[in-house]
């Protein structure tokens, strides 16, 4: 996928530039860039990973293409409990399906989230993991986590063809 796929995928549930959200589990940064470019100057962005090298090249590339977009690298794992301000949404992009127990995760993830925030994730749209993506979740199974675990509203937002695992979704879900 290229950058505009990224962007494409986050569009709909990024209302505009401007407020504060984290992109948790965002490896080497590509929807963190998606959410900068869709942010601009006005936001603020926490990133978030437990790989510290991934964070480092993240950086350099944000610095590189976004220069003037304020985001904080943190290198901490987002299952554990986060110091963050409240947020206004959170960019959750092929980092849940690497999680046994996402109910668990997403309890953590809408605390974070000031009432009415978004939470936008990105995920292959199938329930038959493997080894490099073990606990995938298709849409429908997103929606009925979402809703079980106190999110409305949720939508799918877009879809795109992938190579690895046939398509991947982006869908929306507010506190």
């Amino acid at each position: 996928m290229e950058h505009r796929d990224h962007v494409h995928l986050l569009r709909g549930g990024v209302p505009g530039p401007g407020p504060i959200w984290a992109d948790l589990g965002s490896g080497m940064g590509a929807f963190t860039l998606a959410l900068a470019d869709l942010l601009g100057p006005q936001g603020r962005i926490y990133s978030v990973d437990r790989d510290g090298a991934a964070l480092h090249a993240q950086a350099r590339a944000l610095r590189a293409r976004f220069p003037d977009v304020w985001v904080e690298c943190r290198h901490q794992d987002f299952t554990q409990p986060l110091a963050l301000p409240p947020l206004d949404g959170v960019v959750m992009a092929n980092s849940l399906h690497f999680q046994r127990d996402p109910a668990t995760v997403l309890a953590r993830v809408r605390d974070l989230l000031r009432p009415g925030g978004h939470l936008v994730i990105v995920e292959y749209n199938t329930d038959q993991g493997n080894l490099w993506v073990p606990y995938p979740l298709s849409y429908p199974a997103w929606a009925a986590l979402a809703a079980g675990s106190g999110f409305k509203e949720t939508r799918q937002l877009a879809a795109v063809p992938s190579r690895f695992l046939g398509e991947i979704y982006s869908a929306l879900s507010v506190r």
